[in-house]
């Protein structure tokens, strides 16, 4: 394996920026900063003009492996994370079959092992009916990222909607529990009248159907439910001012037992957006009106909102040019994440720092992830070197979703992820790829 040297760069780490060299060797970060001598069997690169950041990891992703691979699958989307400079995710259950046992989840993690260019981790998903198989997780803290819980409309049996089993969960799992937070019944209720408003219905009735109540209802019930058992709770893509009022920031990261993610979508488009995207941005939770945006912003820097990801979840353009009512929910997003965010630094609307924080250090700190998320000697050197003053745009001929395409495309962003290394395997630079060596497992310290 070869070892490098990154020189005369600008490092991005807990809250500070830090002018000097970083060297990779044997996998790891072996030490940040200062001049370091090049030696023999060593690759030099110039990170002039760069930062180096650490890679960031994705906690909520949908890579469709196994049995939804003409949406997507790992190979693929790992390959666009990796490109986009998210170097590890977490990849929910909603495949086919659902991951409700552990049998069907180590099928996954045995077809990441031979084709995931990131490092990769998976939820192992709830039902009504498979409290035994959730169970037997408490006895894999460390091998398993966390327990999902579908409260909201979802496919298959993963909706989880009897008030038995979620209290039995709750009171049960030692891991981390993370929920998808809407409202079945009120959604179903929204449906019904918003028919009789509209004959023929379009994306634009979507935050309507599934609107802010509708998420505030089922936030509220899980932390409940979460607050009466002391359990780790963490709520995915927040998408409504009127749910921030359940969070608070008083506390420190590490000692938070009820945490939230925002997701880029819902900091990026507005219900504004349905008149140019339609059924391209229909998702689920919705993206809202634009007082839900902006309050989403103040919370995710004042730390009520702790981390940023994707939900990435890619449908085919046959599947997302249906009739509304048909056309499939989600939004293809992980290589274009940082990059995303990258444009609001340059905007001025966040620092690069805290952009790290978000994507990097909190969802490291959230998952207690072992040994990445931060640039520290003796971590894995998953690592982003980006340029700022170049430019990338989104178009069909460098999309690397199996889907070929993105609600981003002809976005132009300020900023170009020139080199990503995982595990200190230089996997994308300039360009260049070299799939040679696949992402690991992650671990986690519980």
């Amino acid at each position: 394996m070869k070892n490098y040297i990154i020189k005369d760069t600008t490092i991005v780490n807990e809250g500070q920026r830090i002018s000097g060299d970083v060297l990779i060797k044997n996998q790891r970060i072996a030490k940040v900063g200062g001049v370091i001598n090049t030696v023999e069997n060593m690759v030099e690169i110039d990170g002039s003009n760069q930062f180096v950041l650490p890679g960031a990891i994705d906690d909520q992703v949908h890579f469709r492996e196994p049995g939804l691979t003409h949406k997507a699958n790992i190979y693929t989307e790992a390959k666009a994370a990796i490109a986009g400079g998210v170097t590890s995710f977490m990849e929910m259950p909603n495949t086919s079959p659902p991951s409700l046992t552990h049998e069907l989840l180590e099928a996954k993690y045995s077809i990441a092992q031979q084709t995931a260019l990131a490092n990769y981790s998976f939820f192992i998903g709830t039902s009504n009916d498979n409290y035994e198989e959730v169970m037997k997780a408490n006895n894999r803290k460390n091998d398993i990222c966390g327990v999902k819980i579908f409260m909201g409309s979802s496919t298959g049996n993963l909706l989880v909607d009897n008030p038995l089993m979620l209290d039995r969960v709750f009171a049960g799992s030692e891991l981390l529990i993370a929920t998808h937070c809407e409202e079945e019944k009120m959604i179903r209720e929204n449906f019904e009248q918003r028919k009789k408003e509209k004959a023929v219905l379009d994306a634009s009735d979507h935050p309507i159907i599934r609107n802010e109540e509708e998420c505030f209802e089922s936030s509220f019930k899980a932390i409940q439910f979460a607050k009466k058992y002391n359990s780790r709770l963490h709520i995915l893509h927040i998408s409504t001012e009127k749910e921030l009022q359940l969070f608070g920031n008083m506390l420190p990261l590490k000692d938070k037992r009820i945490t939230a993610e925002v997701c880029v979508h819902h900091l990026h488009f507005t219900s504004n957006d349905y008149d140019r995207l339609g059924n391209q941005i229909k998702c689920n939770p919705a993206i809202k009106a634009p007082h839900n945006r902006e309050a989403l912003w103040q919370a995710l820097l004042d730390d009520r909102l702790d981390v940023i990801a994707t939900d990435h979840a890619p449908h085919t353009w046959e599947e997302k040019n249906e009739p509304y009512e048909k056309a499939h929910a989600g939004l293809p997003l992980v290589q274009h994440s940082l990059l995303l965010m990258l444009h609001y630094v340059q905007q001025g609307k966040i620092s690069l720092e805290k952009v790290v924080e978000k994507m990097s250090h909190a969802v490291a700190t959230c998952f207690q992830v072992k040994e990445r998320g931060f640039i520290r000697e003796g971590y894995f050197a998953d690592l982003v070197m980006v340029n700022m003053n170049q430019h990338t745009t989104a178009t069909k001929e460098n999309i690397l979703y199996k889907c070929g395409w993105s609600p981003l495309e002809g976005f132009t962003f300020p900023a170009a992820i020139t080199h990503t290394f995982v595990n200190g395997h230089l996997t994308y630079g300039n360009g260049v790829w070299d799939e040679s060596q696949m992402g690991q497992r992650m671990k986690f310290e519980r």
